[in-house]
């Protein structure tokens, strides 16, 4: 198994890069979708989300509500905090339940985490890729998924700067350009991945 770590800054197209290594044949372990999960109505940290931010941070059916959610934490360090003392522990052990599966497979596993450094994820992996667009486009398109634009910033400023994550990359995927240059480098990328994966120590074959 070779242990990739995918992350980038939000709006910057780590989504899509994911999925598009999916269909390469990468297995994904989607931090985001776990952090969906771990929170579902009467999970251990529902109930502590419930009683720290109050019932307006719930949608009628009982689930999060992922964006009053984010309007409260986004505006203030300490419960954005809060909030991941609360929901990374079960986060990192469902991360490590599914690893734990894949071990030993001749697969590439792609750990999908917009966090992957700031939680220490990346200590665990083998190589780190990082998306990387302006910071005025990721703006622009978080605006066209409805978000405002100073909301948008201020998600910006609580992730890592974009210098302080591009230093930590073993591969930058710029998606700066067109969808078919972003193609080509997500191909370029596939092929390093599984070199790296044929010359794994002890591989059979």
């Amino acid at each position: 198994m070779l242990l990739v770590g995918l992350t980038g800054g939000i709006g910057s197209g780590k989504s899509t890069v994911s999925a598009m290594l999916a269909e390469r044949g990468a297995e994904i372990v989607d931090a985001d979708r776990i952090a969906r999960e771990v929170v579902l109505p009467g999970t251990p940290a529902w109930c502590k989300i419930r009683d720290h931010f109050g019932p307006e941070v719930l949608l009628a059916d009982g689930h999060i509500d992922r964006a009053a959610l984010a309007g409260k934490v986004f505006a203030d360090p300490a419960k954005l905090a809060l909030l991941n003392q609360i929901t990374h522990p079960e986060i990192f052990a469902r991360i490590a339940d599914r690893l734990e599966e894949l071990h030993g497979r001749d697969v590439v596993v792609v750990l999908d985490a917009a966090l992957l450094l700031e939680t220490g994820l990346a200590q665990r992996v083998d190589m780190v890729i990082v998306t990387h667009s302006p910071k005025e486009l990721r703006v622009e398109r978080l605006v066209a998924r409805g978000l405002g634009s100073e909301q948008a910033k201020a998600r910006m400023t609580s992730q890592l700067s974009e210098d302080e994550r591009l230093a930590r990359a073993d591969l930058v995927i710029d998606n700066s350009g067109s969808l078919e240059d972003l193609v080509e480098q997500v191909d370029d990328a596939w092929r390093e991945l599984r070199r790296r994966l044929a010359e794994q120590p002890g591989r059979a074959g």
